[in-house]
């Protein structure tokens, strides 16, 4: 069964964005982590930098292959979640809560209007 909650938003790149006041928490959907397979490393070196909506801000290394990581929303990027330094595999057992990615001081709260409802999602990965 594919874990999609409903009060977070998507991306079609399957990242998935929390709101939380000023900003917002990224990481990717329980879809991608599955399409990806074991993930090994997490490569952001973002911090402190601000990024445009749909550009890259990191990678994700999995056995079989890397993926770029884009960004759901213009801002800065003012977390990286070190835990995933030691423990990448956080990404896979629970990429919504201890796997998430990175918090982000967004720019422009109106991009978040362009973002996949949880519905929207299921459409788009056909569950």
């Amino acid at each position: 069964m594919m874990n999609i909650p409903e009060n977070l938003k998507y991306t079609k790149d399957h990242e998935w964005v929390r709101v939380e006041g000023e900003s917002v928490v990224v990481g990717i959907t329980d879809f991608a982590q599955k399409e990806l397979g074991d993930i090994v490393y997490v490569d952001v070196d973002t911090e402190g930098d601000t990024i445009e909506q749909e550009e890259v801000f990191g990678s994700v290394e999995a056995v079989k292959t890397v993926s770029d990581l884009m960004m759901p929303v213009s801002g800065e990027i003012v977390t990286f979640n070190e835990v995933l330094e030691d423990e990448p595999e956080l990404v896979n057992s629970d990429p919504y809560g201890r796997g998430w990615m990175i918090k982000v001081l967004v720019s422009d709260f109106t991009e978040l209007d362009s973002l996949l409802s949880a519905d929207q999602y299921k459409e788009l990965i056909g569950v």
